[in-house]
This record gives structure tokens, sequence and C-alpha cells, in this order.
């Protein structure tokens, strides 16, 4: 790789970048384990060259979707790995970016972690749940709130998406990042603004005959957890969502 050392004489600010370390420069003030900058910074460059020309489907650079995922987390977990991580999160799925040129740039950890977050696993691909399945089997908290962001990010530009796309995604985000972030909740501050904030917008990208339905699914599936105090999720539990579920968002 001729670029592994010399990155930063080819490093370019953008605003997307400049969003992101301005309020880690910010944090890093008021805290007493600092983010590492230049190892930020790294991991922005990295992530532009390798996802390119990629746009998402708002038109806006794909690069700039990972930095916001970065620049959502940094207000519950503040460590470097974390960001690097939430920065590269979607490298190994969708650019020539490999596991060993991780490993080489960044460490093993990073590597280790970029790869815990990709669907691509051997000669398939899965979905998110079963990662988020894997993570919370693992207990791997920080990745967890890396793929919970993602998909944060991702349903608030879901409008553009095809309308089964939509239900399809609004079916997994209710059925299995509802039920994390219920559990994330008991270990982590702040959750339930999360929790809020992906309920609003499951509800408002469903036709408004089905909102009360998945609203009351929703709190259906809160009041289970709250009472056992266990995670509602089919890899650990019965699987509490009425055989209707489905219907309710294919039809």
């Amino acid at each position: 790789m001729t670029d592994l050392f010399c990155w930063e004489t080819k490093f370019e600010p953008c605003n997307y970048s400049n969003r992101l370390l301005s309020k880690l420069l910010l944090l890093n003030t008021k805290v007493k384990e600092k983010i590492d900058i230049t190892e930020i910074k790294k991991a922005i460059y990295y992530a532009r060259k390798y996802h390119g020309t990629q746009k998402r489907q708002s038109g806006e650079a794909y690069y700039s979707h990972p930095i916001e995922v970065a620049y959502m987390i940094a207000d519950y977990v503040f460590k470097s790995d974390v960001l690097v991580t939430s920065i590269l999160h979607d490298t190994l799925e969708d650019t020539k970016l490999t596991k060993d040129m991780i490993s080489d740039i960044f460490g093993l950890m990073i590597a280790n972690n970029v790869e815990d977050l990709t669907r691509i696993k051997l000669d398939r691909k899965i979905s998110s749940a079963e990662i988020m399945k894997s993570l919370y089997l693992q207990s791997k908290k920080d990745l967890l709130l890396i793929k919970i962001f993602d998909r944060l990010h991702n349903m608030q530009t879901i409008k553009i998406k095809a309308a089964y796309k939509i239900n399809k995604t609004i079916h997994e985000t209710v059925k299995h990042f509802m039920s994390i972030i219920m559990y994330l909740r008991y270990v982590l501050p702040n959750m339930l603004l999360i929790e809020n904030e992906l309920m609003a917008l499951c509800l408002q990208n469903l036709p408004k005959d089905r909102f009360l339905s998945i609203e009351q699914l929703l709190h259906e599936q809160e009041r289970f957890f709250e009472e056992n105090y266990q995670l509602v999720f089919p890899a650990f539990q019965n699987d509490v969502f009425p055989d209707n579920f489905l219907y309710l968002l294919e039809s």
C-alpha cells in the first residue's frame, strides 16, 4: 500500500469531517480520557478513500454515513477504538479495504471489530438481525451501539426507499433493534432517547392505518421486558410478536 504511512499529507477536511472533529475536540476538553484525534482523522481518510464515489440513495457521499454514526455514538461511548470502528464499519462489506489492511493500519482489535459488524460471513450475507444476536451473545455492547446508530441514521432517510424495503426494515427494527435497546437501557444512560426516536421513525413511515397496531406491539414488548427483566428476542426468549405482524407490514 503506497499510502499506508503518508495519509496525513493527503487528508482533506470536509463539512462532514469538520463537524465530527469539532465535536470531539470540544468533548476532549470535558473528559479525562481523551480521544486520539489523529486516529479519528486517519479513519476518516481511509473511509473516504475507499468508499470513494459511492453515494447514498439520498445523493450524499456514502462516507458521510459512517461519520454521522460516529458523531452520534460519541455522546454515549467516548472511546477512540469505538469511534474508529464506527467510521470504518461498512468498509469490509462495501469497499476493497480488507481485514488485513485494516489490521496493518489500525491494529487487530479494530479489524476484528469491523469484521464483527460486517454482514459478509464466509460464503453468505447475513441479516442485521443475525449480527445483533451474535453481538448480544458475546456481550459486545459497544458494537451493538454502533449497529443501533447505524440503523437510526438509515431510518432518518428511509422515505426514499421502496415501500416493501421500508416495511421490511421497520419490521426488523421493531422486532430486533428495539429489543436490544430495551436491554441497553439498563446499562447505558439516555438510551430511552434513541428508543423514542426509532419508535417515532417507525410509526412515521408506515401507513396511518397501521400506526396503532405497531404502537401497541411496541408497548406490549416493553411491558413484557420490564415484567420479566429479560430480553425480548427470538434467540433468547419466545417470540412475543403475533403471527399477523408480518401481514401488517407486508400487506
